[in-house]
């Protein structure tokens, strides 16, 4: 058997696995499996269901693993299951700056591959530099799988027929090109002979059980081998912990459901918690934790501990932690002074604070660790923030948005967060736009489809008001008047013939307006505008038909400089083809003689 203490005398702590994944890829199926497997293999019935989290011994993960764990191969005491799967509580958990937990699992459903929250889980995993694992879930959807609960994957998939193997190996080669795009080296994990280097892919069933040995059996390697340095932990050393969430418990008042990833809390420590104002500093009444999963059905659903030691999840009750935060730290004082430690909690607030800039949305979390991946998002998407916080949308946002210059950042981004009624009422009052999710890709998509359709209107706004290009013939024989206005027939040869504009004709270099074109007539009936190569009757005030205009002769619309100028540089996409060629023409006119025309 491995040496079970660390050279330096201390304890090794469980590592503590997140699970991540689009929705509906079988996150919550996968927890359950573990958790009922668990407890059908642990005759003893000493499966507890800590706060937030499910821990299986070293042991128990043997036994539902088969022949794949062997407990003499490791020292580390098993795993510790975060219960609430999602990017939310891998989130939340954090430690000293960075990931709390300490492996993740990203499941994929094989039959449907990456979607949208599978990219943005890699990009938090990524970011935080947290190892994980693929779970290639839902090998049993696959048409024809023949199934056998709870089995090694690698004899399962030999026993396929070549075409349902094929079908599955298809999936996988799929992920397997996803997670290259994204970055990642990754193959079946049994070829993977480097795990640090390479992500090892786990085809599975979270429903049958299949390749469930060999995820366990993945997870406690990569532990055992390359973070059991990590593990190493003072068990007799002051608790540090991450709170999950701040809930109520009936006779105890404000409690905090908290991971101790750290050291040990006793009843009666004296404690630091990261608070949204100043941190709380207050004096443990009781430890809670929920009993055995054997007698989870007794009126009493908690019993009260002396002490808790890493790694583990507790409810913590004490006074005055109303304004404690979700994702904040929590910290033993110890033989440590409270400044001390005040100042660490205080510190590891500030390492989490989001970069503000002049203009920008406001956003709301539930949760620092929430907060700072919104965050993190909406800095990939361009997005500027000029506030940020922790807790339900009150008031005071919506009086910091509405100090935005701009309609797009008239904005509150909530995730995962309450509107409370006086501040969506406000916001209605004061055109303040408010957007809800508890998924961050799809936040930011809303925000992002709502801008783009206020950018449209605005761009709507200035083609509309601005001079577009247009060039058109007066055709032979169609003079119906001669002046006072001209009445002329004409073919638009390029852009957009509107009335109301001035009219030019090139002499040369020169461009000389010959006139206002008053209205258009297209088989007597008024019409606002002609598009390229349509045809009808104006009237252009200013000129007469053998002076100043001939039949024959081509006319353009006359743009002016300013007009010009926003036409080349900012609308000239937005422009018809036909629009852009006759604008290219204008301007190469004017720049002949002045190279710089329009720009």
């Amino acid at each position: 058997m491995a040496d079970s203490t660390p050279a330096d005398g201390t304890d090794l702590r469980t590592p503590i696995v997140a699970v991540l994944g689009h929705v509906d890829h079988g996150k919550t199926t996968l927890l359950d499996h573990v958790r009922g497997s668990a407890v059908t293999a642990d005759e003893a019935g000493a499966i507890t269901q800590h706060i937030g989290a499910t821990h299986v011994p070293l042991d128990v993960i043997s036994e539902m693993a088969g022949g794949l764990v062997d407990p003499t191969d490791f020292d580390l005491p098993g795993l510790l299951f975060i219960d609430t799967p999602g990017h939310h509580s891998f989130s939340t958990l954090r430690s000293r700056g960075g990931a709390l937990a300490d492996i993740a699992i990203l499941v994929v459903d094989v039959t449907d591959g990456f979607q949208p929250q599978t990219e943005e889980a890699i990009d938090i995993l990524a970011r935080t530099e947290t190892p994980f694992v693929v779970a290639a879930n839902k090998v049993d959807a696959v048409g024809g799988w023949r199934s056998e609960p709870n089995a090694p994957i690698q004899g399962r998939l030999d026993a396929q027929t070549d075409r349902v193997r094929s079908d599955v190996e298809e999936g996988l080669y799929e992920i397997i090109g996803d997670l290259s795009d994204a970055g990642f080296t990754a193959d079946f994990y049994w070829r993977v002979s480097d795990f640090k280097a390479n992500v090892g892919v786990v085809p599975c069933s979270a429903e049958t059980g299949e390749g469930m040995p060999d995820l366990l059996a993945v997870l406690m390697g990569l532990s055992q081998r390359y973070l059991r340095e990590a593990m190493a932990v003072d068990t007799t050393g002051p608790a540090a912990g991450t709170v999950l969430e701040v809930t109520d418990q009936q006779g105890f008042g404000t409690t905090l459901d908290a991971v101790i990833y750290d050291g040990r809390i006793d009843a009666g420590d004296r404690i630091v918690v990261g608070a949204a104002n100043a941190p709380i500093v207050t004096e443990v009444r009781a430890l809670l934790k929920p009993r055995p999963l054997a007698e989870i059905r007794s009126d009493d659903a908690f019993e009260t501990v002396d002490r808790v030691v890493a790694a583990d999840g507790v409810k913590i009750a004490a006074p005055e932690l109303d304004d404690a935060m979700a994702g904040a730290p929590i910290r033993v004082v110890g033989d440590r002074s409270v400044e001390a430690v005040t100042a660490e909690v205080r510190e590891e607030l500030q390492s989490v604070a989001v970069e503000t800039a002049d203009h920008g949305v406001v956003i709301k979390a539930d949760t620092l660790g929430s907060l700072e991946a919104l965050a993190g998002s909406l800095e990939e998407a361009e997005i500027p923030i000029v506030h940020a916080e922790v807790g339900d949308v009150a008031p005071r946002d919506v009086h910091v948005a509405d100090t935005a210059d701009e309609a797009e950042h008239r904005s509150i981004l909530a995730f995962g967060v309450d509107v409370l009624d006086d501040s969506r009422q406000m916001a209605a009052d004061r055109n303040i736009d408010l957007f809800e999710h508890d998924v961050i890709y799809r936040l930011i998509e809303e925000y992002e489809e709502y801008v783009e359709s206020i950018q449209e209107a605005q761009q709507e706004q200035i083609m509309e008001n601005i001079t577009r290009p247009a060039r058109f013939q007066i055709l032979d024989d169609h003079t119906f008047r001669q002046s006072d206005p001209a009445v002329v027939g004409v073919e638009v040869r390029g852009g957009t013939l509107r009335r109301g504009e001035s009219i030019v004709r090139w002499d040369g270099s020169e461009p000389t307006r010959v006139g206002h074109l008053k209205s258009i007539q297209d088989e007597g009936e008024d019409v606002d505008e002609l598009r390229t190569g349509e045809r009808a009757a104006v009237s252009i005030d200013g000129p007469t038909v053998g002076r100043q205009i001939e039949e024959g002769d081509t006319l353009w619309v006359e743009i002016p400089e300013k007009h010009a100028k926003v036409l080349d540089g900012e609308l000239r996409e937005e422009l018809p083809a036909d629009e852009r060629e006759t604008l290219s023409m204008y301007l190469d006119e004017h720049r002949s003689r002045d190279p710089f025309w329009g720009k």
